[in-house]
């Protein structure tokens, strides 16, 4: 009966210490210490959507480890993450992009976005199709892992895609990258289509863009206060795609010149025929729905913001 008794009690403790391995194993598909216990993102907490377990790890992926060439480090700049070890796992970091001072990047230093046409409470998703191709969402496998550095954990979910992946959230919004973000710190999205905007660690708009959906008014070059930092020219008349955007202060040359037909700024600025502020110029005041109007349609080159 003794040694029956000792089988048992041995039996027991070899289970307990294989169990504590277990829990305190290495996941192999990603080389990350798997946490002892992965959060929940529910319905309702800080508008994330969906039941999927999310493994929060506080840090950076490379301060946890992250196994080569997977997460963000496996995404291509522009292109949206399809192979499931760029699911994996994602970073969220507050940082400095540009002139975006907080503003949200990955693993990888790229810029993320919010979309206006989005919702936060409940969170939704509304860029699909060709609008997911220019503006890769930023996504991650049903138990992947999401790296929070100087983010709340609060602040952070996922929401159900209508392609069936889950989407990370920020402050509730869904979080992007853009396709002509070709290096870290670029931040060539900022306001485009007036719609567009870096996110901040609790889902705000970066860089001063106000929150009620947009930039400025129906102002046609009158009534903004104070000068521009930021400014989206688009190449069809009343602000139609496609569009580009420009941030910072001083003299910026435009990427695709001689093509805006309309622009919109949150203040004033000056347009330039010529590269590095050369040639014709004319003070703007806010959004100008058509260029032609102040006989710069097609004629952009560069503007002075600041």
């Amino acid at each position: 009966m003794f040694d029956k008794r000792f089988g048992m009690i041995a039996g027991a403790a070899a289970a307990g210490v294989l169990l504590l391995t277990a829990c305190n194993g290495t996941d192999n598909a990603t080389g990350v210490p798997a946490p002892s216990a992965p959060a929940t993102a529910d319905q309702g907490a800080a508008g994330q959507g969906g039941t999927q377990e999310l493994n929060f790890l506080s840090g950076t992926a490379k301060q946890n480890n992250a196994a080569a060439r997977t997460g963000d480090w496996a995404n291509s700049p522009g292109k949206a993450a399809v192979k499931p070890a760029a699911k994996k796992w994602v970073q969220l970091s507050a940082s400095k992009a540009g002139s975006l001072d907080p503003v949200v990047v990955n693993g990888a230093g790229f810029t993320l976005y919010r979309f206006d046409k989005d919702t936060a409470n409940p969170s939704k998703s509304n860029c699909n199709g060709d609008c997911a191709t220019t503006w890769p969402p930023v996504v991650v496998a049903p138990g992947g892992r999401i790296f929070i550095d100087g983010v709340k954990k609060s602040d952070v979910g996922v929401v159900k895609r209508d392609d069936g992946n889950l989407q990370v959230t920020v402050g509730g919004w869904p979080v992007y990258r853009f396709s002509k973000d070709l290096k870290p710190g670029d931040t060539n999205g900022q306001g485009v289509g007036g719609t567009w905007f870096g996110v901040t660690p609790d889902g705000k708009k970066a860089g001063g863009g106000q929150e009620d959906g947009g930039q400025g008014g129906e102002q046609a070059g009158g009534g903004a206060a104070g000068p521009a930092t930021s400014v989206t020219l688009s190449d069809e008349k009343n602000f139609g795609d496609p569009s580009q955007g420009l941030a910072g202060s001083g003299c910026q040359n435009v990427t695709r010149d001689d093509v805006a037909s309309s622009l919109q700024a949150s203040g004033s600025l000056k347009v330039w025929s010529g590269k590095n502020c050369t040639g014709k110029s004319k003070v703007v005041n806010g959004d100008v729905a058509d260029l032609a109007t102040i006989g710069f349609d097609n004629d952009i080159s560069s503007v002075f913001l600041g």
